[in-house]
């Protein structure tokens, strides 16, 4: 049941780091252009001057991403433990912060995937313990 477990959190891990990656290139390299239609309650002429505020939001979601990946690619149980409950729990507590400043819509796709890959990883833990 452990393995099931740790196997389902890793998929979910996967989605958001993919999801991580998308939202960088957006921010980094789509603002100008499909900002506009993505966010259409903004006035058109805040995604020009806005370009490098987003490029740089796009960056930490690039570090997101790859800290995502990197989890999936560590052999050693213990650490690829840690690094994925770190990096979900940022993307936890940025979904949190999204919901409340930008909109739930926004927050909510990382909040509630990276809460249940935690939950489902702690618990995977605590199965192959009691092994």
């Amino acid at each position: 049941m452990g393995k099931i477990l740790k196997r389902a959190a890793l998929i979910i891990v996967a989605l958001l780091a993919a999801l991580h990656f998308y939202i960088a290139w957006f921010e980094m390299f789509a603002w100008t252009s499909r900002g506009p239609k993505v966010f259409d309650t903004f006035p058109p002429e805040l995604f020009d001057q806005t370009i490098q505020l987003a490029a740089n939001q796009g960056i930490y979601n690039a570090f997101l991403a790859v800290g995502l990946a990197w989890s999936l690619l560590i052999k050693e149980n213990k650490w690829q433990f840690n690094v994925a409950v770190c990096f979900l729990t940022f993307v936890a507590v940025a979904g949190i912060v999204a919901a409340i400043t930008v909109a739930l819509k926004s927050g909510l796709p990382q909040f509630i995937p990276a809460s249940i890959a935690l939950v489902l990883l702690f618990l995977s833990r605590e199965k192959n313990r009691a092994s």
